[in-house]
């Protein structure tokens, strides 16, 4: 709806300050020529839009001007902060950045606690949407706002399902997937919601720093992730196996153009067996480039293959 892209867009020069048009085209998923029609409308409407001129012009609001989104209370706020954040994309990116900022200063701690399609996740594979039992979600959201200690009827996995007493720090939501980032007994834990059987919010006091930067938690999860126990591959793959490897990896990542027209990429692995059984798989569309452990486990493994069906004369 244009109506709310425009809201959009007056809330980033708000919060940003002086934007392009090519960024807020990027930000707001429409064309350049799009965000100058809109840019047109706002002025025409009244709203303080100016443009610069230069290398690093762009558009912004006069200082000073402020908006409001009315019909909001600080409670309304929070509920439509906290409802269901799944599998939304870019419109649930667009309410967040309306929400937040209608926030008053002393409570924008609440959306410290939401991390809304960050760049990096803990796998690379597609997987269906989740879903959490409702019932259950509430509870979280509850004890994560409420910095409370929360029960979860968790199932791990290869494990029978069992209750856990954790300390919430904050959720987080990239490609409809949800993680619940939390502390145990003082250690990092970070749970798959879609595991979560059963929850309830507790009502003693979560034992967390009162402000969060939920975006470095994250990466510092996702990186203590991927290096732990696992194994990374420098490997090459012709781009109609990509997918195939994504299905296979733990997770991808930096996937750049080779020279002839390959993707040049790092894959994470459980292991050594479990790399070089993926790659092999992709026969000759995939080469592993490093470690070498892995180049030798291929090249005795084919090795072997070859002499087995090394052609024989049979004697009849």
């Amino acid at each position: 709806m244009r109506a709310d892209r425009l809201v959009s867009l007056v809330l980033l020069l708000r919060q940003r300050g002086r934007l392009s048009a090519t960024t807020l085209a990027r930000e707001l998923e429409v064309s350049t020529r799009t965000v100058l029609r809109d840019i047109e409308a706002l002025s025409a409407a009244g709203v303080p839009v100016y443009a610069e001129r230069g290398r690093h012009g762009g558009f912004a609001l006069l200082p000073g001007f402020q908006t409001e989104l009315t019909g909001l209370n600080h409670d309304e706020t929070l509920a439509l902060l906290t409802s269901g954040v799944f599998g939304l994309g870019s419109a649930l990116t667009s309410a967040m950045r309306k929400v937040v900022d209608a926030l008053p200063e002393s409570h924008r701690d609440v959306a410290e606690r939401f991390l809304v399609e960050p760049e990096t996740d803990l796998l690379s594979r597609r997987t269906p949407t989740e879903e959490v039992p409702a019932a259950a979600m509430a509870e979280i959201r509850r004890a994560v706002l409420a910095g409370h200690q929360l029960r979860i009827h968790y199932a791990a996995t290869n494990q029978p399902p069992r209750w856990r007493t954790v300390d919430p720090i904050g959720l987080v939501t990239v490609r409809d997937r949800g993680y619940l980032l939390a502390t145990r007994s003082g250690a990092d834990r970070t749970y798959r919601l879609s595991r979560v059987l059963a929850a309830e919010a507790l009502e003693e006091p979560a034992q967390r720093p009162p402000q969060v930067d939920l975006d470095r938690v994250w990466r510092e999860r996702c990186t203590q992730f991927l290096s732990s126990g696992h194994i990374a591959v420098l490997v090459r793959v012709q781009p109609n196996r990509h997918e195939d490897l994504l299905k296979t990896a733990v997770a991808v990542r930096t996937a750049e153009p080779d020279a002839d027209g390959w993707l040049k990429l790092e894959a994470t692995f459980q292991d050594l067996w479990h790399a070089e059984w993926a790659l092999w798989q992709l026969g000759v569309q995939a080469e592993a480039l490093a470690p070498q452990s892995l180049r030798t486990a291929l090249h005795d493994r084919a090795a072997a293959i070859a002499a087995r069906y090394r052609p024989s004369q049979l004697v009849v």
